[in-house]
């Protein structure tokens, strides 16, 4: 054993009596903490998807460890070059390992400093040139590293909108894989390329341009800042329910997708987060607070984020939800996949007798056009209907379903009289809008970014940074009418007012009703299938067909010049 030890601790120096004790006892430090975040960061993908607590401790043990191991190698480095042999590729992988740490940390918290956190080690990498030395090495292994470090960085600066950033890393990750691939002709060439395409048409995805004054695009964030949720006024009773849970699914075949996200989840995770910032900047400001109120609440909802889920996923993951949901909290389930349709008629007309939505698609089952088969006698597995949902509906339950097939959301029975909505998208667009579904949804576009999808339907793809803002302050005095309208009216059903205490809820809602009543006064939204629909429905005369809202629309279409676009006296066309 003793010889075997003098073999290993022998370096180019010569024999380990050379080498100084407290050396040596570096470099054996320096494995034992590289072994020992190994081995938690590969445990990390033992731990469950699902349950909010069971993760936290082990999550910050590999925190605590690769904490040590970065400070270490920045203590030791001149020993670790000269007695282990380290190579700059090697820093490089403990610190991509932290951004992912960091990353998933987001994941599990929906917390977006800690994208923040990600973005900051990932940068590093770059900008001290890591992994500039692979490509020197006669190893394939070592460059794939390298190109899931950049896949990996442009994940985090798409979800932190840092658009100029993902535009330098593609053109390098380009670069990047042309070089590997020439270099070892290897096999996973088309993967690596479909990677490009898919980050290209992603970025691409937004309908609408807004340019600065020398043409460069403005990056407009649309996540919740403290302007964005119109503000409760006095007089206004809403329920105090607060939104602590969110699933986003995501199936939709010919849709826009990087990584596990589809354009469509990629707006609505923004739409349920608010903009990160800098909390002790917010402490300090005069007047914001007297010393004896709590600080404002900052938390994000927490979010799972499901692609293509099969039906047994998609259950366990709502069971955990539903488990772990506190008092007086909302669980919103959204839903933008491919619609099933009933096969065959149906003597009854019960929660599994409209279809739903598909959630996965099962290709031994599922063929092409099967889906449209009308002949089929069973029903399709990963389809998740309506009743499915039922049970869920003990506790507060906001949906949003974004599909082909949401109206079979319209039958739902209020089982257990708590709080309960859906908004349903339209089921067809109108022909002549020109078909924008694969760079996502016109549905969701408006529940994440109403302006751009007024401009979309209003035919206009680029405007001004000047006019934009002002456009964009005019729709918030329309999303403050909105919520008078709401909270006023007589006839409207209570779950929607429970919901409306909820920053997050009472924009999404406002959005909703701005969606419905523009597409109602546009010239080519005519069949009642281009319109959304909600459960319970809305009183439509004090809400998206008011005659005060329709006048701001066509104010805000003023503003835009494209007021020829939709109806003048809407009122008199029904």
């Amino acid at each position: 054993r003793t010889e075997l030890t003098r073999k290993e601790t022998m370096s180019s120096g010569g024999a380990e009596d050379d080498i100084p004790q407290a050396e040596r006892k570096t470099v054996t430090d320096f494995c034992y903490l590289l072994d020992k975040s190994k081995q938690l960061f590969n445990g990390l993908r033992d731990l469950p998807q699902y349950g909010q607590k069971q993760w936290q401790s082990y999550f910050g043990r590999t925190f605590d460890v690769y904490t040590k191991l970065w400070k270490f190698q920045q203590q030791h480095r001149q020993v670790l070059d000269n007695r282990y042999g380290l190579k700059r590729w090697q820093i490089g992988e403990i610190a991509s390992k932290i951004g992912q740490l960091y990353y998933h940390y987001y994941l599990r918290t929906s917390e977006t400093s800690y994208l923040n956190e990600a973005f900051s080690f990932y940068s590093a990498i770059r900008q001290r040139s890591y992994y500039s030395q692979v490509n020197k090495e006669d190893r394939p292994e070592l460059v794939v590293k390298k190109l899931r470090y950049y896949a990996r960085f442009i994940v985090v600066c798409l979800l932190l909108n840092k658009m100029d950033v993902v535009k330098d890393l593609v053109k390098e990750l380009s670069d990047e894989i042309e070089d590997y691939t020439h270099r070892f002709n290897t096999e996973d060439q088309v993967e690596w390329n479909l990677v490009l395409q898919e980050v290209a048409a992603f970025i691409e995805a937004d309908p609408v341009m807004v340019l600065n004054d020398d043409n460069t695009i403005v990056i407009t964030s649309n996540r919740l800042s403290e302007t964005g949720a119109p503000l409760l006024e006095q007089g206004m009773i809403v329920g105090q329910l607060a939104l602590a849970d969110a699933l986003i699914i995501g199936n939709c075949n010919n849709q826009v997708k990087f990584s596990e996200l589809t354009i469509d989840m990629f707006r609505m995770l923004q739409a349920l987060e608010r903009e990160p910032m800098n909390l002790a900047s917010q402490m300090n400001k005069p007047g914001m607070q007297e010393s004896t109120e709590k600080p404002a609440r900052r938390e994000n909802p927490h979010k799972y984020l499901l692609y293509k889920p099969t039906f047994s996923q998609l259950y366990t993951f709502l069971a955990a939800s539903f488990k772990e949901l506190p008092a007086n909290s909302v669980l919103l389930i959204y839903l933008s996949a491919t619609g099933v349709f009933p096969s065959g008629r149906s003597d009854s007309e019960g929660p599994y007798d409209f279809g739903g939505v598909l959630t996965n698609s099962n290709r031994d089952i599922i063929n092409g056009d099967a889906l449209h088969k009308r002949n089929q006698s069973y029903k399709e597995m990963h389809c998740l209907h309506p009743g499915d949902l039922y049970p869920f509906t003990r506790k507060p339950l906001f949906i949003i379903v974004d599909s082909s097939n949401s109206v079979a959301y319209k039958n739902f029975t209020n089982l257990f009289g708590q709080p309960l909505v859906c908004l349903l998208s339209p089921t067809a667009y109108p022909k002549a809008l020109q078909d924008q579904s694969q760079r996502g949804s016109l549905f969701t576009l408006f529940l994440n970014n109403p302006l751009m999808a007024f401009l979309f339907v209003s035919g206009l793809s680029s405007m001004r940074r000047g006019l934009w803002e002002k456009c964009q302050d005019y729709l918030r005095k329309i999303n403050r009418d909105i919520a008078q309208l709401l909270t006023h009216s007589r006839s409207i059903d209570q779950s929607f007012l429970q919901f409306f205490g909820d920053e997050f809820l009472r924009l999404l809602l406002t959005r909703f009703i701005f969606c419905s009543a523009t597409m109602r006064m546009h010239k080519i939204f005519r069949e009642t299938r281009n319109y959304p629909e909600s459960y319970p429905q809305l009183p439509r005369d004090e809400t998206v067909e008011n005659p005060h809202l329709q006048k701001h629309i066509l104010e805000l279409a003023s503003i835009l010049d494209v007021r020829n676009v939709f109806l003048e006296n809407t009122l008199d066309d029904y």
